[in-house]
């Protein structure tokens, strides 16, 4: 696979009928790619840049970026965020946004995570042409479509922007703080699931998948796993190949039009912890190393539940049981303010409804060998991913982190994130709350 050909301008024509577009035009990976920033910004326009970074990636990359425009002739303004952790919200974005120089014709971020996140919304809301200069292989949001920001409390996806040229240097790549390059390794992980997902999802609702795009992803994936043994040690082409590997799962992400073949429970863990972090002060980490431990939590539970087989009269039993406002209080207890917005989209989903429920049980039971061969053709074995996690110095546990504080409710929580199936919902609409939880792992 040649990254190169997933940009193709007249896009990828597809069996399942659509035409992939990824809206990028250019990736640039490899040693030294940061000298050629002048020639990529000529691309788009003559005149003068609007550089964004924070303390930590102008340190990074910033200065490094802003002396080669300089010497390339290149006029630019430069922004950088008081914080060195500027936070996934409003306040960020707003920041970027009052001090944006309206006389500037193109974007640079400078960054990864929140820089990128809030620079793709600033391209969307000026319409300027965006370029960003990756400081960390550290998660997969490179050349999505969407931006990761916190908004009443509630981690969603807001519709931005792709990158029109997302620009990889080895040589500030590998440099990335150890925690960045495993939290980039542990998104990668976090495929094993999505995928795994995506696929019990279209056998159950009938949702869109491509078996294309999938495959992007696996090879992507096997590809990180391959060299994941010189990542620590900052070997050149291990770290180009999960940056590699980020980079093609959010172009298979902007193929596909949904967070699916990236995103599934795993990263609803990460997205419920966060949302804990924000309303009470509970631990919080980096989002890769939280995906990372949601994903061996979730291959784990997948473990579990090939013991079982559907059961129509434990299911529908359990459904006439659910007391959604007993629940509904629950989430409220475990979130606070964030719960309100899973609680209205509930209401106007109603997956706990028992006349919507019956039909989805009746194609999961009559598919369950199905199912079953996906979750054992996808998922790798529990054991050795723990064994690949350690290695790594990955969490293996959520006392580790001080996670596992109400871990059983977080699982249930994550079925109420997005209207996206996942474990959680497989796990509801079998009756199987109480045995399949990480509560007994």
């Amino acid at each position: 696979m040649n990254i190169s050909d997933l940009t193709a301008k007249e896009g990828i024509f597809c069996t399942c009928g659509k035409t992939h577009f990824s809206g990028i035009d250019d990736v640039v990976i490899g040693s030294g790619a940061l000298k050629r920033l002048p020639e990529i910004v000529r691309r788009y326009t003559s005149g003068r840049v609007f550089v964004l970074a924070d303390p930590n990636t102008f340190a990074a990359a910033g200065k490094l970026c802003c002396g080669i425009l300089k010497d390339g002739g290149i006029d630019f303004s430069l922004f950088v965020f008081e914080s060195g952790c500027p936070a996934p919200n409003e306040e960020t974005v707003g920041s970027a946004v009052m001090n944006f120089d309206t006389g500037c014709e193109l974007i640079l971020g400078i960054g990864s995570g929140v820089v990128n996140d809030t620079g793709k919304l600033l391209a969307r809301l000026t319409g300027k042409p965006y370029i960003i200069a990756a400081t960390a292989p550290s998660m997969d949001g490179y050349a999505s479509a969407t931006s990761s920001m916190e908004r009443g409390g509630l981690k969603t996806s807001i519709p931005s922007v792709c990158p029109n040229v997302v620009v990889g240097d080895t040589d500030v790549l590998k440099n990335a703080p150890l925690p960045m390059l495993r939290a980039g390794l542990g998104d990668m992980l976090a495929k094993y699931v999505s995928v795994c997902e995506w696929r019990i999802a279209h056998i159950v609702t009938g949702e869109y998948y491509c078996e294309y795009i999938a495959g992007l992803v696996r090879s992507a994936l096997e590809k990180c796993i391959k060299n994941a043994g010189g990542l620590l040690s900052r070997r050149e082409d291990a770290v180009e190949a999960v940056f590699e590997g980020l980079v093609v799962c959010g172009l298979a992400m902007s193929f596909a039009g949904l967070s699916r073949p990236a995103s599934g429970v795993e990263h609803y863990f990460s997205h419920i912890w966060d949302m804990r972090a924000l309303e009470f002060g509970t631990p919080a980490h980096s989002h890769g190393v939280q995906c990372a431990l949601g994903t061996l939590l979730a291959v784990k539970l997948y473990e579990k539940l090939k013991a079982f087989r559907p059961d129509r009269e434990r299911a529908f039993s359990a459904v006439e049981s659910f007391d959604k406002t007993a629940w509904n209080g629950e989430l409220r207890r475990l979130l606070g303010r964030g719960a309100e917005a899973m609680i209205a989209l509930e209401a106007r989903e109603n997956k706990y409804d028992p006349q919507r429920h019956a039909p989805r049980f009746e194609i999961i039971a009559d598919r369950w060998g199905e199912i079953l061969d996906v979750i054992s053709r996808e998922l790798p074995c529990p054991e050795e991913l723990e064994k690949l996690m350690d290695s790594l110095g990955l969490p293996v546990k959520p006392a580790a982190l001080g996670l596992d504080e109400d871990i059983g409710t977080v699982f249930s929580a994550t079925k109420d994130i997005r209207d996206k199936y996942v474990l959680s919902r497989l796990v509801w609409d079998l009756g199987l709350s109480g045995e399949i939880s990480p509560e007994n792992l």
